[in-house]
């Protein structure tokens, strides 16, 4: 009989999930992903022996506790519609009753930046004051106190790891995917401005190592931890190395504040994204010192080879669609 994963990743589908997931098949450490299609999550790892698939309701306590069954760790990587953040401190609630009614010893939340609001200082810190002026960040913040205060009550360890944006391969939900489709199509990027404030990014495939040490690094609970990228660098400069890579000028379309006011009339999405326009003109950049005191060296990609694996990413999906077009 083969071995029962020990750790499950709750919203597994998306590109952190599929990044840590990665990660523990690489470690050949066996794994359990659970989200809400069985379909989105057998495409991504159904080719994978390591993987166990199962469903889940978040919205029901009694499906999560299903779900982790067996397991010593989850690590929560729930994403909600732009427009419905304040589903985040709920199904965080439901999924730590589900937790603590099917024993599971240890959960990793995996965070963002959004609860410090404005950042104070530069780089921002662990110990960085928590006071968001956004709805979205406040329901954030709800959401890690939440985890924050269940450690060491019912058996249960907590963890909360912030990341700021990410990019990478196929990574639709960053503020750089417009950028790689226009470069690999000869097209012209959408992109938010302003472009040329110096701004973080992580690279996703280089969360799933560090996800993976984690979890097996019984010291890190019962903290915050941030995991930076590798320093700052501006959009356009993104934009202008994958648009020299693929051998094209740079095309760009950029839309500021105002621009996403106007169009946020006619798109939900956009009319989101005003109140966190902040982190585009103050962003916070993080020290992960502490990180790395913790468990070591952490493996950062650099922009320069990020920008070419995303953009060859991009026009694998390019050459797909012209091929299914002809």
């Amino acid at each position: 009989m083969k071995d029962a994963a020990q750790i499950g990743l709750f919203g597994a589908a998306g590109a952190a999930g599929r990044s840590i997931a990665h990660a523990l098949g690489a470690a050949g450490r066996r794994y359990r992903v659970i989200g809400r299609g069985r379909d989105a999550l057998q495409a991504s790892f159904g080719h994978d022996p390591l993987a166990e698939i199962v469903t889940w309701n978040p919205d029901d306590p009694a499906t999560v506790a299903t779900a982790a069954a067996g397991l010593q760790t989850a690590v929560y990587l729930v994403g909600v519609p732009y427009h419905q953040f304040g589903q985040h401190p709920v199904l965080m609630q439901k999924t730590l009753d589900g937790l603590r009614a099917a024993g599971v010893q240890r959960l990793i939340l995996m965070g963002t930046v959004y609860p410090y609001g404005r950042p104070r200082t530069l780089p921002v810190t662990e110990s960085h004051p928590r006071e968001p002026h956004t709805f979205k960040g406040k329901m954030r913040l709800v959401q890690e106190n939440l985890v924050i205060d269940a450690h060491g009550h019912d058996g249960l360890e907590t963890l909360v790891l912030r990341l700021p944006d990410f990019y990478g391969p196929d990574v639709e939900r960053s503020f750089l995917h417009g950028v790689f489709q226009g470069a690999a199509r000869g097209s012209r990027a959408q992109m938010i401005g302003p472009i040329d404030v110096p701004h973080e990014f992580v690279f996703i495939p280089d969360v799933g190592p560090v996800v993976e040490r984690l979890s097996r690094t019984p010291e890190a609970f019962g903290r915050v931890l941030h995991l930076a990228g590798t320093g700052t660098i501006t959009q356009r400069e993104i934009a202008e190395r994958a648009y020299a890579l693929a051998q094209r000028e740079p095309k760009l379309m950029v839309a500021g504040k105002t621009m996403l006011r106007v169009m946020g009339l006619f798109d939900p999405m956009l009319r989101e994204l005003v109140d966190m326009h902040y982190l585009l003109t103050d962003p916070v950049v993080m020290n992960d010192s502490a990180l790395t005191k913790l468990i070591g060296p952490v493996v950062k990609t650099s922009y320069e080879s990020g920008i070419a694996q995303s953009l060859a990413a991009a026009r694998r999906v390019a050459a797909r669609a012209a091929a299914q077009a002809a």
